[in-house]
């Protein structure tokens, strides 16, 4: 069964803590910012923390904006994780880098009203099945830390929505990609699944090509 996976270094952070919660499950996810890793992955993790001018800039820098976004458009299993959501949009209130333009709309901040960031566990309302979703009941609790939350122009790509001043888009998913806002690696048993999930897709996905 193939299970080359890739965790994308981009200088965002919290790519150790990725790593070992899929290797619980058996994975043995690489950390990589090499450009012919990633064209060679069955499996894409892109997670972050952080701001996203900064993490634009390293991804641009490495050379990384154009294997992304061809391993997207090849079909095969991607997991975006908190900023790694984010950066699929166009762009963000939070400074002036394009982002990678995978999916239409915008990075905007949460209003005022409520202490920012979001910190916290919350609910995530889940719109749509998925396997990456697989086992995770509808108004499960995740961990969230963010200031910003992904606008998504086509509303048919919120995949779960969780509320926090105004109900955002912290699950999405079109095609082969998902992203979620929430930490899975911080949220416990729930969180553990998303990643055996993916891990069991890009096995699957392997096999079929």
């Amino acid at each position: 069964m193939s299970n080359n996976i890739v965790i994308v270094d981009y200088q965002a952070g919290n790519l150790r803590s990725v790593q070992k919660a899929m290797e619980r499950f058996g994975a043995a996810p690489s950390i990589s910012s090499d450009a012919d890793e990633i064209r060679a992955a069955d499996g894409l993790v892109f997670p972050g923390q952080g701001a996203c001018d900064s993490a634009m800039r390293h991804i641009r820098e490495r050379g990384l904006e154009e294997p992304i976004k061809a391993f997207i458009e090849s079909g095969r299993p991607f997991l975006g994780v908190c900023l790694g959501l984010q950066l699929l949009l166009e762009g963000s209130d939070e400074g002036d880098e394009p982002g990678l333009g995978v999916l239409k709309g915008w990075v905007r901040r949460l209003p005022d009203g409520q202490k920012i960031p979001h910190m916290g566990w919350n609910q995530v309302r889940l719109r749509m099945s998925h396997p990456v979703l697989d086992g995770i009941p509808d108004n499960s609790e995740f961990y969230f830390v963010h200031s910003y939350y992904a606008d998504p122009v086509d509303p048919s790509v919120v995949a779960g929505t969780t509320e926090y001043g105004i109900e955002f888009c912290s699950v999405a998913a079109r095609d082969s990609v998902i992203a979620v806002q929430f930490h899975p690696e911080k949220s416990g048993d729930l969180g553990l699944k998303i990643y055996e999930n993916f891990i069991r897709l890009v096995s699957l996905a392997g096999v079929g090509r």
